[in-house]
């Protein structure tokens, strides 16, 4: 092989391998995601080998790698877990959270976690999540969890917010799933079914009451009546309705006629 061949071969591949370099250390960072330039090899590696990047990127794909973080918000359903009272009633929780990455925060959670995401959103938040409901539900008696259900809710999303934020997060929105124990389920049961007979009762009572009183009130009012035509009932009044009908004949009292009976 001659040597001006062998020159056009080695920059033939020179060529070749500048074009394929080329096409891989470009990166465009999607809208909705923030980029994480990492310097694999180097003086700079380690603490100040992570940059944060937009837009188109150029790299070198042989010492430094891209990654992308999503910064819109994400939702984790977990896993139901169990969580005591502070007087030892055993609690069902079944989160739902929704989060999102700091504007600017994606070089941080990186350089702490070196996971993508999702990893850190099953393991790490996952502790953050427990932990809060851990520390706020033993704060409360059980009695106070139900009469207190939101502010206790309350209290264990700023918790779990706190510490999100402390490492890059923000939480968006938390369900918290809560169920309580069987034992309070059934007694809460009976007592719905107590106060609803009681108020069965109650209203039974309330319809006799009322259906007594419409008694001694027809009763009255029938008493007043009668006494009111007794009243209307003189002698001259009968007399005249005695004329009013009388036929011409004299009519007999006794033994003798006469015209008007004696009404006293």
């Amino acid at each position: 092989m001659t040597r001006p061949v062998l020159t056009s071969i080695i920059s033939g591949l020179l060529i070749l391998v500048f074009a394929i370099t080329a096409t891989q250390s470009c990166t465009r960072i999607d809208a909705g995601h923030e980029g994480i330039l990492v310097k694999m090899y180097g003086t700079e590696k380690g603490v100040q080998d992570v940059s944060l990047v937009t837009g188109r990127v150029w790299f070198n794909p042989f010492t430094e790698d891209v990654y992308e973080f999503p910064t819109f918000i994400q939702t984790q359903d977990y896993t139901a877990f169990t969580v005591n009272a502070r007087d030892g009633s055993v609690f069902t929780v079944d989160p739902t959270i929704s989060f999102f990455v700091k504007p600017g925060a994606s070089p941080q959670i990186f350089k702490k976690y070196r996971k993508p995401i999702d990893v850190i959103a099953q393991t790490t938040l996952l502790n953050y999540v427990k932990d809060a409901f851990r520390i706020r539900l033993n704060q409360y008696s059980t009695e106070e969890i139900i009469s207190k259900r939101q502010q206790f809710e309350a209290q264990v999303q700023s918790t779990l917010d706190s510490a999100l934020q402390k490492d890059g997060f923000k939480l968006e929105q938390m369900t918290s799933g809560l169920s309580y124990p069987e034992e309070i389920v059934r007694a809460v049961n009976l007592k719905n079914r107590a106060v609803q007979q009681a108020m069965q009762v109650e209203n039974e009572l309330k319809v006799a009451e009322a259906q007594a009183r419409k008694k001694i009130v027809e009763a009255q009012a029938e008493a007043d009546a009668n006494r009111l035509r007794q009243q209307t009932l003189t002698p001259l009044l009968i007399q005249q309705q005695f004329i009013e009908k009388w036929n011409g004949a004299t009519p007999l009292y006794g033994n003798s006629p006469v015209f008007f009976k004696n009404m006293e």
